[in-house]
């Protein structure tokens, strides 16, 4: 059986291609700087365009100009690439843009540590555009994930017409590991971007239901394209209308939580009579799995949730997973910002514990075996 070395990185490059990207523009940072040199080499000998931008706010303007043209776009930054990237995250959401953002974590804030790992961009990503609208990201524990959820990523953004991001850590992109090279080949074609017919009229915004995606039509193409990122009717017209104004506001809310359960990601290994359920995400999943492993080789029954999509929160796995367990472990690089959301849907008698480093070491096996063990 044959086996490929590859790093998060080249995974990520891999499965953008496959997916059909044709452009990505990004400015140098640790540790997400693979990603570009990366995209530079893939790209050009397949038609496509790879650009080094002459920053973070220029990289990812790029990219929405792309992708309006009907470009299939990716940027790839890290925490302080995140922060300026924050404006033009809020025009791809207001003006519905499909693009997949990749965030390769390492310590904050601000340049904080550029070589040290750490996953304190959950709630970041999450939140860190004005107007606290919903968004999708995906987390990767290795190699085959980042893969696959590159692949997924750009489904969903061509998908719901919405940046889609790819929470990934610095372990897990800058790591080499062997994979199985038939784990990283794309089950299909991801679907194409939903285009306007070329006749009739068109509006960039109309929809009918609030769930509904608007159809796409790019700048150039048969139809008079306006992009509006002040509140918009559905023709891009600026209004103020207060019924226009909440019916785009409900449908921004409503295209997302709509697709939540298609989103909804989650790696459950439950064991049957289990107390004790671990949650974890990114490179710290892969010590929980260790841990897990572990403990159950001493006679503890323990269930595992590695999360791959940390928005929407996967709620209903989560919940699912829940059952008959009284004690969960949480286990991240930060203070517990997953831990945050776990607690939001535990029941009553159900403890919560977390397992959090932010040493710029990683969480150890050991560690989080220790908080299994203390909860009998």
């Amino acid at each position: 059986m044959s086996r490929a070395f590859i790093t998060g990185a080249q995974a990520i490059v891999q499965g953008a291609v496959d997916s059909g990207c044709d452009f990505y523009a990004g400015y140098p940072i640790t540790p997400a700087t693979p990603i570009l040199l990366g995209m530079v080499r893939a790209l050009p000998p397949r038609g496509g365009i790879a650009i080094q931008a002459e920053d973070e706010i220029a990289a990812i303007g790029f990219c929405i100009g792309a992708a309006m043209t009907n470009r299939r776009a990716m940027t790839a930054t890290s925490g302080p690439g995140m922060s300026l990237y924050s404006e033009n995250i809020g025009f791809a959401i207001m003006a519905e843009v499909p693009l997949v953002i990749v965030d390769v974590q390492r310590m904050g804030p601000a340049t904080g540590g550029a070589t040290t790992p750490a996953q304190g961009d959950l709630q970041f990503v999450r939140w860190g555009t004005s107007g606290g609208f919903p968004v999708v990201a995906l987390a990767p524990e290795n190699a085959e994930q980042c893969y696959r959820l590159t692949v997924k990523a750009f489904e969903l953004a061509e998908r719901l017409r919405a940046p889609v991001f790819l929470l990934a850590d610095k372990e897990v992109v800058m790591t080499a590991e062997t994979v199985d090279p038939e784990r990283l080949k794309s089950a299909g074609p991801v679907t194409p971007r939903r285009t306007a017919p070329p006749e009739g009229p068109y509006l960039s915004y109309g929809f009918d239901r609030p769930e509904d995606v608007p159809a796409f039509s790019p700048f150039g193409g048969p139809h008079v394209v306006r992009v509006n990122t002040s509140t918009h009717d559905e023709g891009g017209y600026l209004t103020k209308d207060p019924a226009k104004v909440e019916r785009l506001n409900r449908h921004l809310v409503a295209k997302i939580e709509a697709a939540a359960p298609d989103v909804e990601d989650v790696a459950l290994d439950l064991q049957e009579g289990a107390d004790t359920l671990v949650v974890s995400y990114g490179v710290s999943a892969r010590s929980a799995a260790d841990a897990v492993r572990e403990a159950r080789r001493l006679g503890r029954a323990v269930s595992l949730a590695v999360v791959h999509s940390v928005w929407p929160f996967p709620k209903a796995a989560i919940t699912r997973a829940l059952a008959g367990v009284l004690h969960l472990v949480v286990a991240e690089l930060n203070f517990g910002q997953l831990r945050l959301e776990v607690e939001r849907v535990v029941e009553a008698g159900q403890r919560v514990t977390g397992v959090h480093r932010v040493d710029g070491e990683l969480i150890t096996p050991g560690a989080i075996l220790q908080a299994i063990l203390q909860q009998a």
